[in-house]
């Protein structure tokens, strides 16, 4: 990497030294789960992955931010969680904690006292109680069942008081985290779309056969059928089309509205359809993306509105593109 000077301008100097030292706090976390914190990380995992119930993700302060990502990054990825605020929890919240649950507690001190309570009300449930301090020594680590202290490294704050590292470094342990959850529970692109099924992630994982037209609503034709059976069956259909079957359900053709309209002027309306049909349309297949079939659609000298869908080249189903970008693909 060619070397770089720093910017003159002290707006863009100071960022360019907050995001350094925080890469610098990353790499340092990096280096130690390859270390000493190899053996409590695959612990704490190894102590969410039999929870039966769910994780309960604690902090106040900076931590208490970090702790509420943490906790809805494990609930979209397939652990089931949530955020316990410590102060409303000594006041009734307590009760949210299960027998089945375990308890992450996020305090970069470890001295926190608001989670006192949260800690101990744990331990008489029997609640595994893993924790996230850089205090080896304090109460919290001392007091949990899994301590995860991940290396202090300088803050990005030129003062050294702002949390700023030192939260990107708990942010960071919790994705890793999750992460590791994720890959060992074999949590698949479909399962995170069973938890974002709206939006633009959603969309994007958004597979044909989720979209398709099936049934009496796919409009499809055996080959002996003749022209004015196919303008009754585009019609009845208004996707601009018609599939062109064979004696197996197979695929052997399409007729839209464009081949119709280059037919009429010559042909006869008792005329075979397949005389007219386009023997080589465009097809996808049920589990392919929504992505993929609206770039095979539109990628092409001529776009096409409608795809058909095949299953080991029997149709199954059909798609327009209004389809695809009424769910938002794109």
């Amino acid at each position: 990497m060619a070397a770089t000077t720093m910017p003159s301008d002290p707006a863009t100097r100071a960022a360019v030294a907050a995001v350094r030292a925080e890469v610098e706090g990353l790499a340092a976390l990096a280096e130690a789960l390859q270390g000493d914190l190899a053996g409590p990380f695959s612990a704490a995992v190894a102590a969410i992955a039999a929870a039966r119930g769910r994780v309960v993700v604690c902090g106040i302060g900076k931590s208490g931010h970090v702790a509420r990502k943490v906790a809805a990054t494990f609930a979209s990825t397939g652990t089931p969680a949530f955020f316990l605020h410590p102060a409303e929890a000594s006041h009734g919240d307590l009760g949210m904690i299960a027998r089945q649950d375990v308890l992450l507690a996020l305090s970069w001190s470890g001295e926190t006292p608001e989670l006192r309570d949260v800690v101990s009300y744990a331990k008489r449930l029997g609640v595994p109680v893993l924790a996230l301090t850089s205090e080896p020594g304090s109460a919290l680590a001392k007091a949990s069942d899994v301590a995860l202290v991940p290396p202090r490294t300088p803050e990005a704050c030129p003062i050294g008081l702002a949390p700023t590292t030192s939260t990107t470094v708990q942010m960071a342990l919790g994705d890793a985290l999750a992460i590791a959850l994720l890959d060992r529970r074999g949590f698949s692109a479909g399962d995170f779309r069973a938890f974002h099924p709206g939006g633009s992630l959603g969309a994007r994982l958004v597979r044909v056969g989720d979209l398709m037209l099936t049934g009496k609503e796919l409009p499809r034709l055996e080959q002996t059928a003749t022209l004015s059976e196919a303008i009754v069956e585009i019609t009845r259909g208004r996707l601009g089309g018609v599939a062109i079957v064979d004696a197996r359900g197979r695929l052997a053709g399409a007729f839209t509205d464009g081949d119709l309209r280059r037919a009429l002027p010559s042909a006869r309306l008792d005329e075979p359809v397949a005389r007219y049909m386009t023997q080589t349309p465009v097809f996808t297949a049920p589990g392919v993306l929504a992505s993929e079939a609206l770039r095979l659609m539109t990628e092409r000298p001529r776009p096409i509105l409608l795809i058909f869908v095949c299953d080991n080249g029997c149709l199954v189903g059909a798609v327009h593109m209004h389809d695809l970008l009424r769910a938002g693909v794109s």
